[in-house]
């Protein structure tokens, strides 16, 4: 079964703390807290004193996912803040190997992020070091953009990498997740949905939006196995 990751970025920040809390009551397996500096994306959102605070009221792990440059110089603060897992991007890393070691040297769980036009065989010389990959179905920068639909076929070939690893790595999907993606996702090969706007501005309240989620792609694994 998927893991329903809602991402704070689409979450009313007068009221985070209450909406997080709201999200974990109602079955989320981790929060999703994306970090981005307006150089490597086109947005600036917040730091570690967002993840400080969350993690007083976490009972569920912190994903927090940097987009942004020169990540390896704030990797020990997203660490002390609370995190448990670290995605940085590829795109950001010219010594990935390096930044991957420092994320598990401060006690964190290491995870690589691959935009669009970044090919799944780039991850292949570090695939042993990480537990959780980051597939971004669209562009990185904003919530509530449309999946992009061409990047099945690249969590299926991830997918067919950390199987022949043998390693625990998670696959997750980052992007226009809805209740009419999420399947489509699942059945590519991810195992964790990283969802915003679907869950912080469902009109029926956070656990209705997650709640339509995994009744989603339960109904789709249904449909397959018939």
């Amino acid at each position: 079964m998927i893991k329903i990751a809602p991402s704070i970025l689409a979450a009313d920040f007068a009221r985070l703390g209450e909406q997080v809390t709201q999200a974990q009551d109602a079955g989320a397996d981790l929060i999703h807290i994306d970090i981005m500096d307006g150089r490597f994306v086109p947005n600036i959102t917040m730091g570690p004193a967002i993840v400080e605070a969350l993690a007083t009221l976490a009972t569920i792990p912190l994903d927090v996912h940097l987009m942004i440059v020169e990540p390896d110089r704030f990797v020990q603060r997203f660490a002390d803040s609370g995190a448990d897992f670290i995605t940085v991007h590829l795109e950001a890393c010219p010594h990935l190997h390096r930044v991957l070691d420092q994320i598990s040297d401060a006690g964190c769980r290491p995870g690589v992020a691959l935009n669009p036009h970044t090919t799944a065989s780039a991850l292949r010389e570090v695939i042993g070091m990480v537990r959780i990959v980051n597939v971004m179905t669209v562009n990185p920068g904003f919530g509530g953009q449309r999946f992009i639909s061409g990047m099945s076929g690249k969590i299926s070939e991830l997918r067919a990498m950390v199987e022949s690893s043998g390693s625990e790595i998670e696959i997750e999907v980052d992007g226009g997740i809805n209740a009419e993606t999420i399947s489509i996702a699942e059945d590519a090969g991810a195992t964790i949905a990283i969802a915003g706007t679907c869950v912080f501005r469902h009109e029926k309240g956070i656990a209705a939006g997650i709640e339509e989620l995994r009744r989603a792609a339960a109904l789709a694994r249904k449909n397959d196995r018939r």
